[in-house]
């Protein structure tokens, strides 16, 4: 069975462009990585767990910002692992230098037997829509052509 990520694309509106949140995974694999390396707020949820509960928790300990508001469904997409991210869009606007994520450990450097943390995300930021899709894992696009056809700015 794949495994299944649910999360949320938060989106605002500046002078009337779509800008949508994205994050990037902290560690040192993706340290030098960018261009299809962002992704949105997601984790992994298990089968017990409400996956639009999952994706608000998955922003609050991903960012530090708790969300609610008028979700608006996406399509799951399935990435090229097989991961299949069910996903919500959620107009807000905040400090996207302020997120505060929580951390992971991993044995660093490999095979030194020394544990480091690292946060899961070190960083988030807006773009715009074109922008984001350069930016963004490429099985995540969809999420970002449909939100923009839901709000009217698609082709």
């Amino acid at each position: 069975m794949p495994k299944k990520s649910s999360g949320i694309l938060i989106y605002t509106l500046q002078n009337n462009l779509l800008q949508v949140l994205l994050v990037h995974p902290g560690g040192p694999f993706w340290a030098k990585k960018d261009l299809g390396a962002w992704s949105i707020p997601k984790g992994e949820f298990d089968e017990d767990e409400d996956p639009l509960d999952a994706a608000k928790r998955e922003v609050e300990e991903e960012t530090g910002v708790k969300i609610d508001g008028d979700f608006i469904e996406l399509t799951p997409v399935k990435q090229k692992s097989g991961k299949i991210i069910y996903a919500w869009a959620l107009h807000s606007n905040f400090d996207a230098e302020q997120i505060k994520s929580n951390t992971f450990e991993m044995e660093w450097p490999p095979k030194s037997g020394k544990k480091k943390a690292f946060p899961e995300i070190d960083k988030a930021a807006w773009f715009n829509a074109d922008e984001a899709k350069e930016k963004i894992i490429e099985g995540q696009i969809p999420l970002i052509s449909e939100l923009e056809i839901k709000l009217g700015f698609g082709k």
